[in-house]
């Protein structure tokens, strides 16, 4: 747990412990309560700093509409209802002639290092009946994105989904509304997923910043690779599916997927210059190839100036 610490005050992180905090006004977090996973303080003080010409009742009406109760939701139903309110914001609908509708920035996607980035260790958290303390919690504007749970290099990292993972989704399911991404580690091996992962689909991140790089499965690669600041806004940003199967399923990028897609798009921005051949995307079977096409075009919709029309050819039924 230190160690991790450590690397995300190297990535420029506030790290705060909690194993003593204090509730209501003698709160560091401005926590009423066990209960409230939504840190208010720093979410309000963001949401006005993101949306200064707003007027206050926005502001608050967003707030309310972020934290509150999605009890009756499943929970990737709450997940992905609040995930759709980060990347669009909250759509403030005004009941006067004299006031436009606004939107309300909750997460500033273009400069990473606008928002406001807590590390939060040891924090006590009650569900309805049980309180129970996640190892590391990541806060991007007060909301709890990142979720990280640690095991001693001695214990199977297996340990750390089956007894504490699958225990906190059932115990203290309100802060998974929120999650984005979770870690686990054990310091040796460390792997990556979303709330709705099975064990099989927590994925190695092996590499930080290109595919020349060897291949490497450590503590400081899984969190340099996908918490420095910028990495993880764009990760939530552009690199998040929900594919709605039987039951829906939360998808986030593999390492090769993340820069491959990447590199990929910024040949589309040079794509005059290269003739309109962006070269080939290669992967082996079952990599995510289809993932990754729905990647790219996402990000570049949302990223890239233009009139942009993909068209998608599939060599069999259930890739449609």
């Amino acid at each position: 747990e230190q160690p991790a610490i450590k690397l995300f005050n190297e990535l420029d992180w506030e790290t705060l412990g909690c194993w003593d905090e204090q509730f209501g006004e003698e709160s560091a977090l401005g926590r009423e309560n066990r209960g409230d996973v939504v840190l208010f303080n720093r979410l309000r003080n963001v949401l006005e700093k993101f949306n200064p010409d707003a007027p206050k009742l926005a502001i608050e009406e967003a707030i309310e509409e972020l934290s509150r109760d999605r009890s009756a939701m499943s929970a990737v139903a709450a997940n992905e209802e609040i995930y759709l309110l980060l990347k669009g914001g909250y759509k403030y609908k005004t009941s006067g002639d004299d006031e436009d509708d606004v939107t309300i920035k909750i997460v500033d996607w273009l400069n990473p290092g606008n928002n406001d980035f807590l590390l939060c260790s040891q924090m006590s958290i009650t569900g309805e009946i049980e309180t129970r303390r996640p190892d590391l919690l990541g806060f991007i504007n007060g909301l709890p994105l990142v979720f990280i749970e640690l095991k001693a290099s001695h214990r199977r990292l297996i340990n750390a989904y089956k007894d504490n993972l699958k225990d906190y989704r059932d115990t203290i399911p309100h802060l998974f509304w929120y999650n984005q991404i979770i870690l686990l580690s054990n310091g040796i091996q460390s792997k990556v997923g979303t709330i709705t992962s099975q064990w099989e689909h927590f994925a190695d991140w092996k590499k930080i910043n290109s595919e020349k790089e060897d291949r490497k499965v450590s503590l400081e690669v899984v969190v340099r690779g996908t918490c420095e600041k910028a990495r993880l806004i764009d990760l939530i940003e552009n690199y998040i599916l929900y594919e709605k199967r039987k039951e829906t399923v939360k998808i986030i990028a593999k390492y090769h997927q993340y820069l491959g897609v990447n590199e990929a798009l910024l040949g589309l921005e040079s794509i005059k210059e290269r003739d309109g051949q962006l070269g080939v995307f290669w992967h082996t079977q079952g990599s995510g190839k289809s993932f990754s096409m729905v990647f790219f075009t996402q990000k570049a919709f949302r990223k890239l100036e233009g009139n942009w029309t993909f068209v998608v050819i599939t060599d069999r039924n259930d890739l449609d």
